[in-house]
């Protein structure tokens, strides 16, 4: 395997770790209508979150910035044409990570709920547009011999898109929900752990017909074998969360997440944004590459960042491990 292949495959990995880490609290964003009776109901939520959810959203950026660095071309192709989505999601992250700070700030209901609205906005809408761009990705998009997007922003909420967009939506809602009945105790945890299993038939539902429409349209052997497997690692989480297994639900959740992500990039190889107009005018992994010494230096970093990255994260969630309960909330 050549550098800028093994590269390809590490993108692929920053974004399974964004998409089950940051996945989860968007879901918990999410639940705040449905689990949050009254406003200890809804810190009880946001506490479970509340130690971890920036250190998730940093996996984005190292995401992006290993994008930048090992595929410029596509990078650029991508943060160009998909401008306005990404500038979308950008926003929604801002407010909520903004209002998980000032909602606590006292100023009466009315601000309270305000924030909270904010909360489930900013998590809605990347659980969404992140599937919508993804979809995207793999199905191709129309492209010039200079590899620059020629479509609108309505090209892109194409049906098949749209259906990338209500699967990780729904499926980081699932995911999300079996965190909080993981996390808390008592009659909110039950609540959850009900939801979840509604939620997490509709998942079932709607992950089954996007995989199944990319795998027809764009799957190779590996991405088929892996939609199978991700399809029996959800159907085993929702079974696992209505026996009350929480942890096995969440492990498998996240396991879902991550065979679901590693089935789009075996879908998308070896391109990494195909033209849907012209194959001549397609990215691939060989020209949208850096140089090999680029290439090299990143591999040596990875090598020796990433297992401290990834020891103060599971270090992080250790320390924070406690479930936590409406009697844990200090009255205001």
């Amino acid at each position: 395997m050549d550098l800028a292949t093994l590269w390809f495959w590490i993108v692929g990995f920053f974004f399974i770790g964004y998409f089950v880490l940051d996945g989860f609290d968007f879901g918990v964003g999410m639940s705040l209508p449905f689990l949050g009776r009254d406003d200890t109901d809804r810190r009880v939520l946001i506490n479970t979150i509340g130690p971890v959810w920036d250190l998730n959203e940093t996996w984005v950026i190292v995401a992006g910035a290993s994008l930048f660095a090992a595929f410029p071309e596509w990078y650029a192709t991508l943060f160009s044409g998909f401008y306005l989505p990404l500038l979308l999601i950008l926003l929604a992250l801002i407010a909520r990570g903004v209002s998980f700070e000032y909602r606590h700030q006292g100023k009466g209901l009315r601000w309270t709920r305000w924030f909270d609205g904010m909360i489930v906005v900013g998590s809605a809408v990347p659980a969404l547009l992140w599937g919508v761009a993804f979809a995207n990705i793999v199905q191709g998009v129309p492209m010039d011999a200079d590899h620059t997007y020629l479509g609108t922003l309505l090209d892109l909420l194409n049906p098949y898109a749209l259906l990338g967009g209500a699967t990780t939506l729904l499926l980081f809602f699932t995911h999300g929900v079996v965190f909080v009945a993981l996390k808390t105790d008592g009659e909110i945890r039950s609540r959850a752990r009900r939801l979840a299993t509604r939620a997490g038939l509709v998942t079932i539902v709607a992950a089954a017909a996007f995989l199944l429409w990319t795998d027809l349209a764009h799957g190779t052997l590996a991405s088929w074998l892996l939609s199978a497997v991700a399809a029996v690692l959800l159907i085993a989480a929702v079974l696992a969360n209505a026996r009350a297994a929480e942890r096995t639900a969440f492990g498998l959740t996240a396991a879902t997440i991550g065979v679901a992500v590693l089935a789009l990039f075996s879908a998308l190889f070896p391109d990494v944004m195909p033209a849907s107009n012209d194959p001549a005018n397609s990215l691939t992994i060989a020209n949208a590459s850096s140089t090999p010494y680029t290439l090299t230096v990143m591999t040596w970093v990875a090598a020796i960042a990433l297992p401290v990255v990834l020891a103060y994260q599971a270090w992080t969630y250790w320390v924070f491990r406690r479930r936590i309960t409406r009697e844990l909330i200090p009255a205001t």
